[in-house]
Order: C-alpha cells, then sequence, then structure tokens
C-alpha cells in the first residue's frame, strides 16, 4: 500500500524540486564524490523527465569538495574559508552532474541564489523567469546558495530552506528532501529506542516541532529543524514534500517502491496558495487601467498584453504588485507586473512586437503574465 501511494503521489507530481545533502554526495573523510551513488540518482531522474515530469535540482556539496581540493583543515571553517572552498568545490560539483546527467542527453544549467535574491521582488521575478525558461527547454536547473558573495545577512544558511523557497518559487508540486535520515520521529531514534516514525504530516504544530534535533556535522547545516522549516513554508505554497534516506543506491527509486519516509502534505495546490498570496498578501503600490477588450481577455484566462492598457497610476518597479483597473475605476485584478511604471508607460497601447523597438531591449511579451494575476471581482 505505501509502495502505490508512494507512487501515485510522485506521478502526479508534474514539477518535483530534488535536494541533495552533502553527506550524500561527498565522503567525509577522503572528500570525493560519491560518482555512483550521483549516476544511479540521474538514472531515476532521466526516467522522470522522460515520463514528463520537471525536475530541479537544489544540491549541496560545494564547500565538502572544495575544502579537499584546496587542502583545509577538517572542522568548522572560517566564513571567507567556506566561501573560497564554495568556489573551488563548485566547479567539480557543477562537472560532476554534467558527466552524468549527459549520458541521457540531459543538461544541467547551474543557477546561484541569495537570499535577497528571493526576497527583491525584481530578482525574485528574474530568477523564476531563467528557472522557466530553463525548464521549458529541457534543462535540469541545478541550484545552490552563492556562498562565495552570501554574508550572514543574506544567508539562507542550509539548502533544505533553499529548498522550500525554489518550490515555493516555482510553483513545485512536491520537494524531496533526500537525507541522511529516514522521517520524522517521536524522538532522536539514536538515543530514544521507543521513537516512532511520524509517517504523514498535514500541520507543522509545536508537538511537531519538538520533535526536531539538531545539526551536528560541520560540512553540513542542516538538520531535522530546518527540515520542518522547509516543510511549513512548503505548506503554506501548496506543495507537497517529503523526508526519506538517501544513502543506499537509487533513493529516489527506493522511494517509489515504497521506503520509510515522512510526507508533508499540503492542503491546497501550488496555483492556488500563489493566487491567494497575490491577492491576500501582497498590497498594489500602483495600477494599471485597461480596456474593455483587455477587461474581456482577462475574464477568458489570458495575460494582460500592453496593447490592452489605457493608463498607468503611480510608481512601481518590475515585480511589483499592481491593481488592474477598468476605466471606470472598477478593480478588476491584482498582479505582479513584469515592467516598471515607466516602460509600462512607453508601451502601453502597443503590440507585442513593437516592445523592443520602443524599450530598446526585448522583455516579456505581457505586462502582466496569467500565472502573476489574480482575478478579484
Amino acid at each position: 500500500m505505501t509502495s502505490k501511494l508512494n507512487r501515485e503521489r510522485i506521478a502526479g507530481a508534474k514539477r518535483v524540486v530534488i535536494k541533495i545533502g552533502s553527506i550524500l554526495l561527498v565522503d567525509g573523510d577522503s572528500g570525493r564524490l560519491h560518482g555512483d551513488w550521483l549516476e544511479a540518482l540521474v538514472k531515476d531522474i532521466a526516467a522522470w523527465r522522460a515520463r514528463g515530469q520537471e525536475v530541479i535540482l537544489v544540491s549541496s556539496g560545494a564547500i565538502a569538495l572544495g575544502r579537499r581540493y584546496l587542502g583545509l583543515k577538517q572542522g568548522e571553517l572560517r566564513l571567507e574559508e567556506k566561501q573560497a572552498a564554495a568556489a573551488a568545490g563548485m566547479v567539480r560539483l557543477s562537472h560532476a552532474y554534467q558527466e552524468k546527467l549527459g549520458q541521457h542527453d540531459l543538461n544541467a544549467a547551474q543557477i546561484l541564489l541569495t537570499l535577497d535574491d528571493s526576497e527583491n521582488r525584481r530578482r525574485y521575478l528574474n530568477a523564476r523567469s531563467t528557472i522557466s525558461t530553463l525548464l521549458d527547454v529541457g534543462a535540469i536547473p541545478l541550484i545552490n546558495e552563492n556562498d562565495t558573495v552570501a554574508t550572514d545577512e543574506i544567508r539562507f544558511g542550509d539548502n533544505d530552506r533553499l529548498a522550500a523557497r525554489v518550490a515555493a518559487m516555482m510553483s513545485a508540486d512536491l520537494l524531496i528532501l533526500l537525507s541522511d535520515i529516514d522521517g520524522l520521529y517521536t524522538a532522536d531514534p539514536a538515543e530514544d529506542k521507543s521513537a516512532k516514525l511520524v509517517p504523514e504530516i498535514t500541520e507543522i504544530t509545536p508537538g511537531i516541532e519538538a520533535m526536531a534535533g539538531q545539526a551536528i556535522a560541520s560540512d553540513s547545516s542542516g538538520g531535522m529543524p530546518t527540515k520542518l522549516a522547509a516543510a511549513k513554508q512548503c505548506l503554506s505554497a501548496g506543495c507537497h514534500m517529503v523526508i526519506c534516506k538517501g544513502r543506499g543506491t537509487a533513493p529516489l527509486s527506493a522511494l517509489e517502491q515504497g521506503c520509510t519516509c515522512s510526507w508533508f502534505i499540503a492542503s491546497g495546490s501550488p496555483q492556488t496558495a500563489r493566487k491567494l498570496w497575490i491577492a491576500g498578501t501582497l498590497q498594489p503600490v500602483g495600477a494599471v487601467v485597461i480596456d474593455d477588450g483587455a477587461v474581456a481577455a482577462l475574464d477568458k484566462g489570458k495575460s494582460l498584453l500592453p496593447a490592452g492598457i489605457a493608463d498607468i497610476e503611480g510608481a512601481f518597479e518590475r515585480g511589483d504588485a499592481v491593481a488592474v483597473k477598468s476605466t471606470d475605476g472598477q478593480e478588476i485584478a491584482r498582479g505582479l507586473c513584469a515592467y516598471s511604471s515607466a516602460d509600462a508607460s512607453r508601451i502601453m497601447g502597443h503590440k507585442t512586437d513593437e516592445i523592443e523597438g520602443l524599450l530598446g531591449y526585448r522583455g516579456r511579451g505581457e505586462i502582466i503574465h496569467r500565472d502573476d494575476l489574480v482575478i478579484t471581482r
């Protein structure tokens, strides 16, 4: 029954984010990459891609790989040493992924993010657009924190929360955390033999949070507390999450076959959660006024194009939330604008193929894409 349920949940996820822990990829003593393990993982990823699923990888391991090549000592590293190790290790990590993916005619595309990239509206929109484009062309985005420039103030601090932020940003259906543990237990099973696995969680309550332990590996900043923080973010974004052990060969196949794991089940869909966020959380900082033809197009689920805009109200930047109004002043919708108010004013009333000539660069064809738009009337 467990294997059937796992297969159904995985197969039902069109877009999947997979987080790979450092301890799985790199041998802690020698600092060498576990090449056979990665090869088996990539084989399963290729099978998922072949059946039509989109896959995004969030991979740790750069610091653990890099410290060996730079000859850095064992134990805790200073911030600048971690940044140097990350710079050296990411080159080798990316090469390893591309080598394995290339055996299945797949391409990796590296993206380094900081916390600020997901909180600054313009950079968030740029990152989301880039990852979406990579998925559209069939590439496998390979994401890690940009440790070489991140400081304590702008760091995620661990790739569990980075993976959850990416899953929410990309409206993913499922986040898989491959780790050295096989799920959430009522207590630390290494210390309490009576500890029991919690197979399914629908809400992160204080009681659930009390079950978490602490991270111990010097090259890893995760642990159960960060995984629960990731789960909380996923659930609010309508994304399911599962924690499972990744140490064995082909952990994705093992998950489909019903291995021990903990599922965090979201009550809504990513699309619903995103729409609620746009409509209920973000405050519009300006407005676009649209003609009757554009109103009719939005009612049919279309994106908002420049040709349908009659006026721009207020000052806003690319990625800001704006209200969409009819010519009589009624709010029709809210959405995230792909252009600043200055650029939107220059292209309003014009056709999409005229944008480049008017602005001097080739921007998006829509003022507000339908995925970033919520009808509010």
